[in-house]
């Protein structure tokens, strides 16, 4: 660039000395700003040189003649050396900038990445892998004190000694060796340390190593107090669960075990019956017998569906062969109210588990047959749509409002105006919705008030 700055000044273009001057700055400051200092003084020494050598008289030799050409030659020198200087702090702090926005924008990142994971176990396994990838680390570690335990980027590698994260861990420093690589930083939260975690290779500044430690130890207290919360969420919904089960369970056992004692307490007193009174008390008995098996029978099936205990054998079959066999085992309701079933000519099998289905559509009528006025009919159809086997009951009942459907399929929960005048314990259409989604189908109900509800289960189709 010196070279050819005095070729074109000195053969052709013959410019002042102070014109050269001015150029030979621009091209000393354009090389510090673009190469560093390193190019810079070399560059400012031969410019230094050739000023004097062509563009100050005497013109050809290094002498000066006029003490004001020593001044501007001296003055044009070191102008040139701490513009360079500025020049380059200008491009070291310009990397510095850039390199810590870098850092801010790895650090956003990883943040996010620590708000996923709300289970602590899944959390502290993927820590030391997002580390590595947010921060081009080729092994990165993670020690917490409460567990006693080291989760790595990749288990097979070795390359952090667990010593040096249990010593970073117990002494609350942050140790960076260059040599090997290697940084460990504690895990703070606030003055107490909870840990420590390591990264070898490429190694980020002691101030996002801070930083990346106080977030990890943010995330993990954070993970802990969700599962804390959700542990004690949960027991409070057992407990919750349990005393709606014994109310309903003891409200539905009462009315049977009281027909019961009743009917056997007359039988076996002092009173004179005769046959048609016996028998229609023994039929009271074998109802309620009945009664009480059936809500046994579904607090059972509930806890199975709940244990995720139930053994499905699917395959591929007809819809037509579940209602077959629900239709025989709820005679009872086709005495009370007429049941149309509208099946398509030709509907491809779908996969399931014949009894269980059978279960849910059981489920289904009788509940038809509860909330709906005696004598009012009930359809089962079925459809494909979506590449889906779509069966439906519907019903001419009173309907269900907006706000309860969003509850209907809830354990124990029974509709506001229904609940004193149907007997029941709220379990059946969870138990409904817990056996189609053990056949990966899905459950929904629309329901227009005073026309009537329509409860649709979907199930996939068999494979051909």
């Amino acid at each position: 660039m010196v070279a050819l700055i005095v070729l074109v000044y000195v053969k052709w273009l013959h410019v002042n000395p102070t014109t050269a001057a001015v150029t030979f700055l621009l091209a000393i400051l354009t090389v510090a700003a673009a190469w560093g200092l390193r190019f810079a003084i070399p560059m400012s020494l031969a410019a230094a040189l050739c000023f004097n050598f062509f563009f100050l008289p005497p013109v050809g030799t290094l002498t000066i003649a006029d003490t004001q050409n020593w001044v501007a030659l001296f003055a044009f020198f070191f102008t040139s050396i701490i513009a360079s200087n500025l020049s380059e702090r200008a491009r070291r702090q310009t990397a510095e900038a850039n390199r810590r926005r870098q850092d801010v924008e790895r650090l956003y990142v990883f943040g996010q990445q620590l708000l996923v994971a709300d289970n602590i176990v899944e959390l502290l396994k993927s820590v030391p892998g997002f580390v590595a990838e947010t921060f081009g680390a080729t092994h990165a570690a993670l020690y917490v004190t409460s567990k006693d335990q080291i989760y790595r980027s990749d288990p097979a590698r070795q390359e952090i000694p667990a010593d040096d994260l249990r010593d970073a861990a117990s002494r609350g420093e942050t140790i960076i060796n260059h040599e090997r690589r290697l940084a460990v930083a504690p895990l703070r939260m606030g003055i107490r340390t909870v840990g420590a975690f390591a990264v070898s290779g490429d190694l980020p500044s002691r101030e996002t190593l801070e930083a990346v430690g106080s977030l990890v130890a943010t995330a993990v207290e954070r993970a802990r107090a969700v599962e804390k919360l959700a542990h004690t969420e949960a027991s409070r919904e057992s407990e919750r669960l349990r005393t709606a089960l014994l109310d309903s369970v003891t409200h539905e056992f009462r009315t049977p075990l009281t027909a019961i004692k009743a009917s056997v307490t007359t039988l076996r007193g002092d009173a004179k019956l005769n046959a048609e009174q016996e028998q229609d008390l023994l039929a009271v008995i074998d109802e309620e017998s009945d009664r009480l098996n059936r809500l046994v029978g579904e607090a059972v099936e509930m806890s199975q569906l709940d244990a995720h205990e139930v053994k499905l054998d699917l395959g591929a079959h007809q819809i037509r062969e579940a209602i077959d066999a629900a239709l025989a085992e709820s005679k009872h309701i086709a005495a009370t109210h007429p049941i149309q079933v509208r099946l398509p000519d030709q509907l491809p099998p779908a996969q399931l588990d014949v009894a269980w289905i059978k279960k849910v559509l059981q489920h289904l009528l009788e509940n038809a047959c509860k909330y709906s006025p005696a004598g009012s009919p009930i359809f089962i159809s079925s459809e494909v749509r979506a590449g889906q086997l779509i069966t439906s009951v519907a019903d001419r009942g009173a309907g269900i409002d907006d706000l309860e459907r969003s509850m209907i399929f809830d354990k124990f929960y029974r509709g506001q105006s229904q609940r004193f005048r149907v007997q029941g314990t709220g379990m059946g259409l969870a138990i409904v919705k817990a056996i189609v989604e053990a056949h990966s189908g899905r459950i929904e109900v629309t329901s227009q008030l005073g026309q009537g509800s329509v409860f649709s289960f979907a199930l996939p189709l068999a494979a051909v």
